[in-house]
């Protein structure tokens, strides 16, 4: 039997150990309260061969992305992981790949921040503002 979306994260979210598992609740319900109606994705970690290449990630919003080939795919703007340091947010809607990092990288928190991808330890360690701030900016795709 085929799972739906909402089903394999909320099975995803079980297998996890609680206090990983609280706090990734409470990520996945701030941001659906940030962009109620969006689109939701689970990628299982996966490869089509059933390698495991990632940490399962639930995806939220809806992007084309165009490759250099011209080639396009649909993809998430806003990623959300656990992993075995802490939590990855992944912010793949901005264009500026810069942004994210002299935006949020010294005012965040206690967390390392790329170019798409905000890492922290747990939950108290960032500013949940800011982290809202960089999601929505996500979801909009202006910078």
């Amino acid at each position: 039997m085929l799972m739906n979306i909402q089903e394999q994260i909320e099975a995803y979210i079980a297998t996890l150990p609680d206090a990983k598992r609280n706090d990734i609740l409470i990520l996945h319900q701030r941001i659906l309260h940030l962009a109620p109606g969006c689109q939701l994705w689970f990628f299982d970690g996966k490869d089509e061969s059933g390698k495991t290449i990632s940490n399962p990630n639930i995806g939220y919003g809806h992007q084309v992305l165009k490759y250099a080939d011209g080639t396009t795919k649909a993809f998430y703007q806003i990623g959300l992981s656990a992993n075995k340091t802490g939590y990855s947010v992944y912010i793949l809607g901005l264009k500026d790949k810069a942004y994210l990092t002299k935006t949020y990288g010294k005012t965040i928190g206690k967390a390392s921040v790329t170019r798409y991808c905000i890492n922290f330890k747990k939950r108290g360690d960032i500013n949940p503002d800011l982290l809202d701030a960089a999601i929505m900016e996500g979801f909009q795709g202006i910078h």
